[in-house]
This record gives C-alpha cells, structure tokens and sequence, in this order.
C-alpha cells in the first residue's frame, strides 16, 4: 500500500515508518523537525528512514495546507496516519498557541486533504489525556470526556470532534487513537523515562511530581506500533453498529475511537526503582507537588480494540526498560559500569 504518515521523524512515527516499510509498504513521511526537543534525534530517525527505498519526506509544517497538499495529492495515498502533533502536556501552559497552529489547523488540514482525495482509511493520533478528571478506571472509549485538564489535551480533544464532524458529512472512514503513556528505543528527551535516565546517569536530580503518588500505562512503542499496523485494513463502517459490545463506533458515521494501551497500572515510584535496579545506581529524588495540567492514573481498557484486531500488548515494563536502556545507553556510548 501507499501510506502518508505525518510526524515521521517523531518517536512513534519513526517505528510505525520502519515498520510499514519493512513489510513492503511505500511509505510518505511528512514533517517539521521542529525544535521542540533536540533536532538531533530526529534527523537520525529520519536518516535510518531514508536507507528504504520506498520512503519518501517531505519538510514542513502541518499548517503550511499547499506543500502538505501538494505532497499528499502527489502521492496518492490509500491511506494516511496522521501522528503529527505538537506534544506535552506542560509546554501547552507556557505556548497554548502553538498547540492552536500544530493540532487543531494542522489536524483539520489533513482531513480536508484526506477528505478530497477519497482517504480508504484516515487513522488519527489522540492521546489518553482527553480522559481528564475522569475517575471511573479504566478508561473506555465510551466514557464521556469532558473535563480536560491541559491545552494539549483539550486541542486533541477538539480534533476527535471536527474528525467526526467530517466523517459525518462526507463520510470519511476515522479512527482516532487514544495512547497511553507510550516510550521505548528512540524516544523523547522530554518524557519521563529519558529524563529519569539521563538524570540518575549524571548523579542530578530527578523531578518527581505529586511525591511520586502517580500511575501511569506504560506502553512500549513496539505493542502501539503493532496495534495501529493491525488497524490499518480495519476502517469503520456504520454497517457494523450494534455487532460488538461496548463499540464506540458512531451512530451516523464511519467513525470510531479506540484506545491503545498495555492495560496494566504501573505505580511511578515502582518504575523508578526498576530503573535503578537495571542501572545500579540510585536515584537523587526530588520530590514535588503536582504539576498543573497532569492526571494522577491513567490505565486503559483496550478490550475493543482487542476484538477488532486480537491486539495482545507483549511488553510489561520491566522488559521495556531492559530494551530502552539497551538503546539508550549505545547510542549515547555510555558505560554503565
């Protein structure tokens, strides 16, 4: 197949590209290399893209809707899988606007192209911080959402619903992905897992909010990729409303939501120890109030996506650190010892 895949310099869009291509797939990339994080790790993601020969990159910004047109009508995707997005939750309190620009215009940019080329399948990136305040756990596709509590969660949730909109009116087969706590080899230098890492490597200290008193799915890049890849072939269609329980497929169009997450809750402070153990060495912890924007728990019910796809998450995070820190550790030619 022919796949459009936005934020393709990104963590998780750089495997999900890897992986398309290595399945023989002729993959578009499209992205901005923005300076968000260390542009670095991005134009090495890229550059190990580049050896495929049925990859292709264009550079720039979602916003920019003449060269993203350009690119995708050029290209004739069968299908788009829209990653792109400017990401993290504490960013958005200091430049809302940029989340404005980069996901909402950005997003709606990519349906209206998707719309005008006839899309197969537009798969869209969301993220397990629309969930808010909810209480109620795990969180399920169908719970209501309506308590955001950061910028970045409130423009991805705007997103599912202008996606819907659209898939309404024209008919556009969706899915929105909700991820839950993704990390793994080539991730972000602004999550967790890199900062803790870096952090205890140096002997600085680490950051842990609301005293370490937080829950978190980790979920291990590989198990998100597999997931998107095996819904690829799986667009909605209203014609199977009512055949699975508990489906968030909508009522009047080809649209639906699904999460992806490992499903199990992993105490912070739990993960923490795992990665000292497996570096041994101790952590300097500096201990914080809860920061503004972020969520307490969060732990996904992937029970709908399992049965559409016999999705089965293979990497508890015990075994994620292992494969992070393997990675980490090599491509900063560090010795632990």
């Amino acid at each position: 197949m022919r796949i459009f895949v936005t934020g393709s310099s990104g963590f998780i869009g750089f495997h999900l590209s890897k992986k398309l291509l290595e399945k023989g797939h002729t993959v578009h990339g499209f992205d901005s290399m923005n300076k968000y994080y260390d542009v670095k790790i991005k134009k090495e993601r890229l550059k190990i893209l580049k050896r495929y020969k049925k990859f292709f990159f264009t550079r720039n910004k979602l916003e920019n809707k003449k060269i993203l047109g350009q690119s995708i009508l050029k290209f004739k995707p069968s299908i788009i899988i829209h990653l792109a997005a400017q990401a993290g939750v504490r960013y958005s309190i200091v430049n809302p606007e940029a989340y404005m620009n980069s996901n909402i215009t950005g997003t709606y940019n990519i349906i209206e192209l998707a719309k005008k080329i006839n899309i197969k399948h537009l798969l869209i990136a969301s993220s397990s911080s629309v969930y808010g305040a909810n209480k109620k756990l795990p969180f399920a596709e169908i719970d209501k959402t309506e308590s955001q509590l950061s910028i970045y969660a409130a423009t991805k949730k705007s997103t599912e619903s202008i996606a819907h909109s659209y898939s309404n009116i024209w008919k556009t087969p969706i899915t929105m992905l909700r991820f839950f706590t993704v990390y793994g080899p080539w991730g972000r230098p602004d999550m967790a897992l890199f900062k803790f890492t870096k952090g205890i490597i140096n002997k600085k200290k680490i950051d842990i909010y609301n005293n370490g008193k937080m829950y978190r799915d980790f979920t291990y890049v590989d198990d998100v990729v597999n997931g998107i890849v095996a819904l690829i072939n799986k667009a909605p269609n209203v014609n199977q409303l009512g055949k699975i329980k508990n489906d968030s497929l909508s009522p009047v169009a080809p649209f639906r939501i699904l999460n992806i997450g490992n499903t199990k809750k992993v105490f912070l402070l739990d993960f923490i120890n795992e990665l000292e153990k497996q570096l041994k060495k101790k952590a300097i912890r500096n201990y914080m109030s809860m920061q503004q924007g972020d969520v307490k728990i969060t732990v996904s019910n992937t029970k709908l996506l399992r049965k559409i796809t016999n999705y089965n998450p293979k990497t508890n995070y015990k075994s994620g650190i292992k494969k992070f820190l393997e990675w980490y550790l090599n491509y900063y030619k560090i010795n632990k010892k």
